[in-house]
Formats: C-alpha cells, sequence, structure tokens
C-alpha cells in the first residue's frame, strides 16, 4: 500500500512539474517585426490580459500543487486507545492485562484501516487539484495566445 501511495505522489508530482514546463516551452515568432523589447511589453501586457479574462494567475498556483500529507502512526494511536479501553473492560472481567491486549489487538488494526482510508482520502484532493491546476492552466494559455496572434505573433 505504502509503494502504491508513493507511486501516486510521484504521478502527481511528474504530472504538475510537465505543466509548468510545457507553459515554459511555448514559442512565441514575432511575425510584424516587432522590436525584442516591443515583444517583452506585448508578451507582458498578454499576460496580464489573460490573467484578467480568465482568473488565472499561473505564477500563483504553485503552492496549491503541494504533495499530500500522508498519516503515520494510526495503528499505533489505535492500539493505545485500544489497550487503555480493554483494560478498562477486562479490570471489570476480571483480568485487565487480557483485555488490553485484547483492546490493543482490535485498536490497532482500527487505526491502521482510518489511517489508510484518510491517506487514499488525501491522494484523490491532490488529483483532483492537479487536474484543476492542469485545467486553469490550458485556459490562460490559450486567451494568452489568443492576445499574442491579435498583436501579430505566431505563437506554438
Amino acid at each position: 500500500m505504502r509503494i502504491l501511495s508513493m507511486i501516486g505522489v510521484t504521478t502527481v508530482f511528474m504530472l504538475v512539474m510537465g505543466l509548468s514546463n510545457a507553459q515554459a516551452q511555448m514559442f512565441i515568432f514575432p511575425q510584424k517585426g516587432q522590436s525584442p523589447d516591443q515583444q517583452e511589453l506585448d508578451e507582458f501586457t498578454c499576460h496580464k490580459w489573460a490573467k484578467q479574462q480568465t482568473g488565472v494567475d499561473p505564477n500563483q498556483q504553485v503552492a496549491a500543487t503541494s504533495a499530500p500529507t500522508q498519516q503515520r502512526g494510526g495503528a499505533m494511536r489505535g492500539a493505545m486507545g485500544g489497550a487503555a479501553l480493554g483494560a478498562i473492560g477486562g479490570a471489570i472481567a476480571g483480568d485487565a492485562g487480557k483485555g488490553a491486549a485484547i483492546g490493543a489487538a482490535v485498536g490497532g488494526g482500527s487505526g491502521a484501516i482510518r489511517q489508510r482510508r484518510g491517506n487514499r482520502s488525501a491522494q484523490e484532493q491532490q488529483q483532483q487539484a492537479s487536474a484543476q491546476h492542469q485545467q486553469s492552466n490550458q485556459t490562460f494559455n490559450r486567451a494568452y495566445g489568443v492576445c499574442l496572434e491579435g498583436k501579430g505573433y505566431k505563437v506554438g
């Protein structure tokens, strides 16, 4: 299960890094003889315009794509809680040690299950955030490209 978690996190990370590289790979060619200074001004203007039109700022989205936090120690916490409850129940029945051992085993198993569910949920949320990030960047890039083409550049 841990290996699958690591594969999922790695896949999401590679996807996010690929998006950043895809945006950096945009080629812009001045078709009307624009100077480098004019091209820089046009790129800045189009970046600002695309951001206003789409509500997306690709420079601000990087922090929102961090890897999910993996929970640890669920089995241990469950075992400790189960042991405490089992000891109380065992004391009532006359054998606190046996009750604590049974409670620890049951609590440890249920704690591990809760931890796996929490980790799976965190991974699903990360995948959804990554898909949203990709869609937002594609929308921004389309708007940015349209603006540049309107100013006389070939975008590819």
